[in-house]
C-alpha cells in the first residue's frame, strides 16, 4: 500500500512539473551597471516628479519573483562586462577582460544563446552599445580580450544568430594586432545577413530577410546609440531594436525564441556619474520590457522574461548627509554631461575662443536650469567659474576623462553641483561588487526567488527553457 502511495505521488508531482511546461520564449534584460540603488533612484525620481514622496514602480520591479546576484570574477572582486557578461551568458567564471572562455583563458564556454540555436530556436542579440561590446559578445565571442572588437565582429557572424541590433560594429577593418583585415560588414554580408541602417531601413528589408543586422544609420558615425535624455525622433531606440528583434524572431516561427537585450548606456552614464541620464536611461530600458511584456501577455504559458544586471557602476548614493532627497530638480537637467560638454565645444569653436561669463551663464540656464529654476548658492557659482576660468582665461581645454567619455570642466562642474542638490552621491566612476537584482515573470520564474552566484542564472535558465 505504501508502495502505491509512494508511486502516485510521484506520478502527481510528474504530473504536475509536466503540465507547467518549459519555456519556448526566453527573455534576458540586462541593465549594464544597473545597481539597486539606480533602479530605487529612478523610481523615487519618477515619485517626485507627481509630488509624491516615495516611489512610482516601473514595470520590470512589479515582476511577482525576485532575487539577487553576486557579480565577482575569477580574477576579482569586481567584475568587469566582460567576465560579468560571460557569466551570465555561459555560467563560468572568468577573468576580467575576457569573453566566452574560461578562468586559464584557453578553452570556450558557450552561451545559452548558442543552446537555444542548437536546440531550433531563433536566436537575437540587442544592446544600445557597439555590438561588439563586452556584454553581448559575451552572447556569441570567444576572446581573450574585450577590446579584440575585429575578431568579435567575425564570432558574430559565424555564430548564425538570426538578429542583431545595436549601434555600430566599432573596428569593422581593424584587427587586435593593427594590420588591417577584409571589411566584417562585406563578409556578413556574404554570409547572408541583411544590414538595415536605422529603424525606417528595417522596416523596408526586413519582410525579405532570414537574418539581418539592425544599426543605427551611418551618417550618424556614432559607437552607441544616443542617451534617451537626448535622443533625437530620427536616432533608433533600444525600445525600436526590441520591437523589431520580437517582430523579426517571431514572424512564422513556432519553436520559439531567445533573445537578450542589454541596456549597456546606463553604465556609461553611471561611469560619469550623471545621474539624470542614469535615471532616465534606466526609464528607457524599461520600454523595451513593454514590449517583452506585451509579448508576454499573449504567450503566458510560453514565456520567460527575466530583468537583471551585471554588475553595479559608481557606488550610487541616494542621500547624502541629509534625511531628504530632492531628485526632482534632475528634470531641470535637459541634456547628458557628454552632450552639455560638446555644447560647450561648439561655443569655443563659433566664438573662436572668445567666450564670456555671461555666455556660459546662458548657456547653463538653459541646458541646466540654473539661476533660473535652480538657485545656486555662491560657492556653487564659484564652483562653475572657476571651471570657466582654467577654461577660459588660462586657456586649459584639457578635459575631464572617465571610462567612456571625455567632458569639459564645466560641464562636469555643473553635473556635480546638481547632483548635490539631489542629494545623489557617486563613490568612484568605477564598478562596485554591489549585490545587483533579478526580477522575473512567466514560465519558470520562481527559480530566481534568492540570492545566488551569477553564474547560476543561466543554468537556472537552462532548467526551465525547452532549449
Amino acid at each position: 500500500m505504501k508502495n502505491k502511495f509512494l508511486l502516485l505521488t510521484i506520478l502527481v508531482v510528474f504530473l504536475t512539473l509536466f503540465s507547467q511546461g518549459k519555456a519556448k520564449y526566453v527573455f534576458l534584460i540586462i541593465g549594464d551597471g544597473m545597481g539597486l540603488n539606480q533602479i530605487n533612484g529612478t523610481e523615487m525620481y519618477l515619485a517626485e516628479l507627481e509630488g509624491n514622496i516615495g516611489f512610482k514602480p516601473l514595470l520590470f520591479t512589479q515582476f511577482p519573483n525576485a532575487g539577487l546576484l553576486r557579480t565577482h570574477s575569477a580574477s576579482n572582486g569586481v567584475t568587469d562586462s566582460a567576465a560579468a557578461g560571460t557569466a551570465l551568458a555561459t555560467g563560468s567564471k572568468t577573468k576580467n577582460g575576457t569573453v566566452g572562455l574560461d578562468s586559464t583563458l584557453s578553452n570556450p564556454v558557450y552561451s545559452i544563446a548558442v543552446n537555444a540555436r542548437n536546440a531550433g530556436k531563433k536566436v537575437g542579440i540587442l544592446t544600445s552599445c557597439g555590438l561588439d561590446d563586452a556584454t553581448p559578445a559575451a552572447f556569441y565571442a570567444h576572446q581573450t580580450k574585450r577590446n579584440m572588437q575585429y575578431e568579435i565582429a567575425i564570432d558574430a557572424f559565424t555564430s548564425r544568430f538570426d538578429f542583431f541590433g545595436g549601434a555600430t560594429f566599432t573596428k569593422p577593418y581593424t584587427r587586435a594586432d593593427g594590420s588591417l583585415g577584409a571589411n566584417v560588414y562585406i563578409q556578413m554580408e556574404e554570409e547572408g545577413y541583411v544590414l538595415a541602417y536605422g529603424f525606417d531601413e528595417y522596416k523596408e528589408k526586413s519582410p525579405d530577410a532570414d537574418r539581418i543586422i539592425l544599426m543605427e544609420r551611418k551618417e550618424k558615425k556614432l559607437l552607441d546609440l544616443v542617451y534617451a535624455i537626448d535622443r533625437q525622433e530620427t536616432d533608433l531606440s533600444l525600445a525600436q531594436l526590441t520591437e523589431a528583434a520580437v517582430e523579426h524572431l517571431s514572424r512564422d516561427n513556432q519553436d520559439g525564441f531567445f533573445l537578450m537585450v542589454e541596456g549597456g548606456t546606463i553604465d556609461m552614464a553611471c561611469h560619469a556619474n550623471d545621474a539624470a541620464t542614469t535615471f532616465t536611461e534606466i526609464i528607457d530600458l524599461d520600454e523595451s520590457v513593454k514590449i517583452a511584456y506585451d509579448f508576454y501577455q499573449r504567450h503566458p504559458e510560453e514565456t520567460l522574461i527575466i530583468v537583471t544586471a551585471d554588475h553595479e557602476t559608481g557606488g550610487m548614493v541616494l542621500g547624502t548627509g541629509s534625511s531628504r532627497l530632492n531628485l526632482q530638480v534632475l528634470q531641470h537637467q535637459k541634456m547628458s554631461q557628454a552632450v552639455l560638454s560638446s555644447k560647450i565645444v561648439e561655443l569655443r569653436e563659433q566664438k573662436k575662443n572668445n567666450v564670456s561669463w555671461e555666455d556660459i551663464k546662458a548657456l547653463l540656464s538653459e541646458t541646466m536650469g540654473f539661476w533660473d529654476k535652480v538657485m545656486l548658492s555662491e560657492a556653487e557659482e564659484e564652483q562653475i567659474r572657476e571651471a570657466y576660468k582654467i577654461s577660459f582665461v588660462e586657456g586649459d581645454t584639457s578635459k575631464v576623462e572617465t571610462l567612456y567619455q571625455k567632458d569639459e570642466k564645466i560641464s562636469v562642474a555643473a553635473n556635480k553641483i546638481i547632483n548635490k542638490k539631489a542629494n545623489v552621491g557617486w563613490m568612484s566612476s568605477g564598478h562596485s561588487a554591489g549585490l545587483v537584482p533579478v526580477f522575473a515573470i512567466g514560465v519558470g520564474a520562481e527559480s530566481f526567488n534568492n540570492l545566488m552566484d551569477n553564474t547560476q542564472l543561466p543554468k537556472k535558465i537552462l532548467e526551465v527553457a525547452d532549449f
